[in-house]
């Protein structure tokens, strides 16, 4: 039998049929999925379509609704969720739920949370499933070695009705990370480097595989971290082989197997893992150890650098992304040679499905401790879900956060993207955790800087884009 990577494995195994002659990257298939999470956003035309076909779910208890995108995070939740437009949104999928039988975690759910930080918590996310729902950033759960992607609304339809996809088959791309992280780096700027590499659109058509000696030293959360903004460089798909870590972390949530069925798993979820001489259709090397904090200068997650280094001259680009730069660095307000740590921020956000976990939390308020939000920054953080704000609360990290000055919000999506009342005004500059800054993606005429939860903590007390490690010898 040919050498295969993992993501063919996991495809093949939930190959219902072919859908055309070909073979490989590009062919159509018919593929089963095994579950899919619902937001409030992006569902509401599916249902429309399955009430307006006359058509049911075909397995309920495969799909789990949470509402995330649109909700307010104040933090007397009870007496806010969101503006009118919001809580229709809200209504209506709740009416779904009854309907079409599908669990719901409303707004007051003491579970509820971003759809990407829930799943995982639940015990839900196992090795070798796919997993497809109607956000992008559904690759996170590759930290778990599953097959996550994002679809699209009619897809959601039919996914419901049949509990399957018409899927093309991707690329593979091995991404090998060599040596140890430096003191200060993370995940984050792991990832970040990458796309800075390879750019926004490198690994477009392909599924990413990474792997080396930094991937296998990450925790569990900090694999969703890359998984989750792989999307940034074009990937659909991001996977990371299952280890001990993992199936420590599935352990004892309140959805997972039993012990007794989770050591029948583990001999098959140790084998989801690609062939020693299986082929990649392209392969790419990172080096830790050359890996710095990093933050993004534009309006593309590809656009940054070390935090130690200066705003880029457009001239100086490749010929193909010097219009971008310029358009960038026009809507950023940034001149070119201005060294980052002299950019002033604000306001500071740490939160969404990228970084909003517990460890990222932690690493935030190691940064906070003792210290204070410069004068004129407002500065918010938003727990990936209730049970994190309950798990951080009990840590005391609320306490650290609140001392420092942070606004201790709720949980929800809050202003990774404004579709809700968490949103930047026209030429505020933020200091954010989360996956995207395009051109009003926290707010029209916001200006957003990519970096990790640590990162922004730094810039919240200096009142500008920092270098953590200036700040985090003794705490890190």
């Amino acid at each position: 039998m040919r050498s295969r990577t993992l993501y063919d494995k996991i495809i093949d195994r939930h190959k219902i049929q072919a859908l055309d002659d070909r073979a490989g990257p590009g062919s159509q298939l018919l593929l089963y999925v095994d579950r899919t999470v619902l937001n409030e956003y992006t569902s509401p035309q599916a249902f429309t379509g399955l009430r307006d076909a006359g058509r049911g779910v075909w397995r309920a208890e495969a799909a789990l609704g949470v509402v995330d995108h649109v909700n307010s995070t104040a933090p007397d939740r009870g007496a806010s969720v969101g503006d009118a437009d919001a809580q229709r949104q809200i209504a209506y999928f709740a009416e779904n739920g009854r309907d079409f039988g599908i669990e719901m975690f409303d707004v007051l759910d003491p579970r509820q949370g971003i759809e990407h930080v829930v799943l995982p918590e639940l015990g839900w996310v196992l090795p070798g499933l796919v997993i497809a729902a109607g956000d992008s950033h559904t690759a996170t759960y590759g930290a778990f070695g599953t097959v996550g992607f994002g679809i699209g609304t009619s897809d959601i339809e039919h996914l419901l009705a049949t509990q399957t996809v018409t899927y093309t088959r991707l690329k593979t791309m091995r991404v090998r990370v060599v040596g140890d992280l430096p003191l200060g780096v993370t995940a984050k700027d792991l990832v970040m480097a990458l796309i800075r590499k390879i750019g926004a659109d490198g690994a477009a058509g392909h599924a990413l595989e990474f792997v080396g000696e930094a991937i296998g030293a990450l925790d569990v959360e900090g694999r969703m971290t890359i998984c989750n903004m792989s999307v940034e460089c074009g990937a659909r798909v991001a996977l990371m082989a299952p280890d001990d870590k993992v199936f420590d972390y599935i352990a004892g949530r309140s959805r997972a197997p039993s012990t007794e069925m989770l050591e029948r798993a583990k001999p098959v979820w140790r084998a989801l893992a690609s062939d020693p001489d299986a082929v990649f259709d392209r392969e790419v090397d990172l080096c830790a150890g050359e890996i710095a904090p990093m933050v993004t200068w534009g309006t593309s997650p590809d656009q940054s650098g070390a935090i130690d280094d200066a705003v880029p001259d457009p001239a100086c680009l490749p010929a193909d992304r010097r219009g971008d730069a310029a358009r960038a660095l026009d809507y950023m307000g940034l001149e070119p040679g201005t060294r980052y740590e002299d950019i002033a921020i604000d306001r500071a956000f740490i939160g969404s499905c990228t970084n909003a976990r517990l460890d990222d939390l932690r690493a935030a308020a190691r940064i906070l401790r003792g210290r204070s939000v410069a004068p004129g920054v407002r500065a918010m953080v938003s727990p990936g879900s209730s049970s994190v704000r309950r798990a951080a609360e009990a840590e005391g990290l609320d306490r650290a956060f609140i001392e420092a000055g942070f606004e201790w919000r709720q949980s929800g999506c809050s202003m990774c993207l404004a579709m809700n009342d968490d949103v930047l005004a026209p030429g505020e500059r933020c200091a954010s955790s989360t996956n995207r800054n395009f051109e009003g993606r926290q707010g029209s005429g916001g200006r957003t800087h990519l970096m990790s939860p640590a990162m922004v903590a730094a810039a919240a007390v200096t009142g500008r884009l920092a270098d953590v490690r200036a700040l985090a010898t003794r705490e890190m």
